[in-house]
């Protein structure tokens, strides 16, 4: 297990990246075998071919709130600032991936989309919390005090390239000096 010392160096990958002719259907279980390892996945659109052309294959993951320094078994986030935002923030990370078929094989191109959560106030905030309003609003409960925060919704904040490049070359080491399995042709005796 590599420790914060010994970290495997990260090469960064193309984003889209080109792969040569391979079956589709064993490209796509690769596809979805390296996006699990970070994402429950929530739809996907496999390559396939309609009566005149090749449809491209799309993956989408269920929204995913990242790990924290505190914990490092979560492997969401890529490390440094990616974790050290996810401790101090509530951010989600959702992940899709395009296959799209061309004349000498395929473009993959894996997306990570960071979303920030928008509450109304800090989860630990006191200031305001029994203050008396004065713009004629009417406020109920007076005397019950809140103690979360309310989700408002969540505003994107960017893209975790860190991410991505893991994921690509976790597909990309899954396509790697293997050959796909020959299709088996059923024997009508």
């Amino acid at each position: 297990m590599p420790t914060m010392f010994n970290r495997p160096i990260e090469v960064p990958v193309a984003n889209p990246t080109r792969v040569g002719p391979i079956d589709p259907e064993f490209l796509w279980f690769q596809v979805v075998d390296a996006v699990d390892d970070y994402f429950r996945i929530q739809n996907e659109q496999w390559v396939r071919r309609d009566n005149v052309q090749w449809l491209e294959g799309r993956l989408t993951t269920y929204p995913e709130v990242s790990g924290t320094s505190l914990e490092p078994w979560r492997r969401d986030p890529a490390g440094g600032f990616e974790r050290l935002q996810s401790t101090f923030q509530t951010i989600r990370r959702t992940a899709t991936v395009r296959v799209m078929p061309e004349e000498s094989g395929y473009l993959i191109e894996v997306q990570v989309l960071k979303e920030q959560e928008d509450v109304d106030q800090a989860q630990a905030s006191t200031a305001g919390s029994t203050a008396q309003r004065h713009d004629g609003t009417i406020v109920r409960n007076e005397n019950q005090q809140r103690q979360l925060p309310v989700t408002l919704g969540w505003f994107e904040i960017g893209r975790d390239t860190q991410l991505e490049n893991r994921i690509m070359s976790g597909i990309l080491g899954r396509l790697a000096d293997v050959e796909p399995p020959k299709k088996r042709l059923l024997d009508h005796h």
